[in-house]
Parts: structure tokens; C-alpha cells; sequence
């Protein structure tokens, strides 16, 4: 199974695409190329193609942290999980049960003024997620500039211990630690693990 994220921009007209595009394409790139795994279309949309479907997530959040360290800026997620049955050199032109359900998802997200869902195609395990991802977003869509550039940093460098983070923040230890804290970050990727271990069951 792959994972599709469509996703685009909340407020872009607020801010010169100058500021945001830059990060979201500089996000995107960590994993794969344009335009075959991953486009950015009608100004403000982007689909991307997670090839493992258990990094879904972790993609997610990356991309979510980045586009919030613009101020006023949030974006809307929407991840399909499925099969991919056509494969193009454009991934707007691939097709598949992943991107079928990220599409119609994105839609109704719009709707339900929800920022970030699931669409696997299995009612109790996306309603399990979906919930969790609601509690998540309570943190999430609150995250302040500062607190997206830690949590950006945090997830692109694992194994970085917060005084080397600190150091390229240039701030102290315990301003990271605290930042991390307050932005939920250890609940983000307790929420990971256990995503993952819900999809290994579900695969």
C-alpha cells in the first residue's frame, strides 16, 4: 500500500507565495522528485505520493511544521492509503485507490472546516485515527512560528540531540525542550508509532 497526501494551502493569498513556496517545495523534495512523485497545481494545491504508507504520517507533520513556521498560514492535509494501479511520469496522472480516496477527502475536509484526516477505505480503522488526529490538531493548529521551526528541525533530524538543535535555532537546551513540550511533540510521535502499528494490522 502507498500513501497519497493532497493538500493545499490555507490564507495563501494573505501572504506573497514567494514566502511559503520556497518551504513547501524544499519539504516536498525530501521525498522524491517533481513532477513524478510530487506537483504543486492551481497555485496553492499539492499531491504528493508517500511510497511507504507507513511514513504517511510522519510526512504529514513535516509539511504541516513547515508551512506553519509562515506566519498566519496553516494547510490542509487530506492522506489516502490504497493501491496505486497507474503510474505516470506526472503524478496527477497516476492513478489508484490511494489517490481516489485522498481526492474525496480533501472535499469533504473542506466542509468539516478539518485541517487533517485519513481515508483508507476501512471505516474502524480510519474513525480510530481520525479521532486521534482530531486531539492532534488541537496542539497543531495552534503552533506558533517558533514552535513550527522546532518541531520542523526536531522531525527532519531525529537523532539530534536538542542541545545541537538549539544551536541551529540559536537558542538554549531548555528553550528547545520547552518549545517541544508545549508544541506536544513526544505525543506527535507516540501518535506515529501507534498509526503505524494500527497499519501493520490493517495490512
Amino acid at each position: 500500500m502507498i500513501g497519497i497526501i493532497t493538500g493545499d494551502i490555507i490564507n495563501s493569498k494573505k501572504v506573497k507565495p514567494s514566502v511559503w513556496l520556497k518551504k513547501l517545495k524544499n519539504t516536498l523534495s525530501n521525498f522524491g522528485e517533481t513532477p513524478k512523485n510530487w506537483s504543486i497545481f492551481r497555485g496553492d494545491s499539492f499531491q504528493i505520493e508517500v511510497s511507504n504508507a507507513a511514513d504517511l504520517l510522519d510526512v504529514a507533520f513535516q509539511i504541516k511544521a513547515a508551512i506553519k513556521t509562515v506566519k498566519g498560514l496553516d494547510v490542509r492535509l487530506s492522506l489516502g492509503i490504497g493501491e496505486k494501479t497507474y503510474t505516470s511520469q506526472k503524478i496527477t496522472q497516476s492513478n489508484g485507490s490511494a489517490f481516489v480516496r485522498s481526492g474525496e477527502l480533501i472535499e469533504d475536509l473542506k466542509k468539516l472546516k478539518i485541517n487533517l484526516a485519513i481515508n483508507s477505505g476501512d471505516e474502524m480503522f480510519d474513525n480510530e485515527i481520525n479521532l486521534y488526529l482530531k486531539l492532534a490538531l488541537i496542539a497543531m493548529d495552534n503552533w506558533l512560528v517558533a514552535a513550527a521551526e522546532t518541531v520542523l528541525l526536531a522531525l527532519q533530524n531525529r537523532n539530534m540531540q536538542q542541545e545541537d538543535l538549539g544551536k541551529i535555532l540559536g537558542i538554549k537546551q531548555n528553550a528547545v525542550s520547552a518549545r517541544l513540550k508545549r508544541s506536544k511533540y513526544d505525543e506527535l510521535l507516540e501518535l506515529n508509532k501507534m498509526y503505524q502499528l494500527k497499519l501493520s494490522h490493517l495490512q
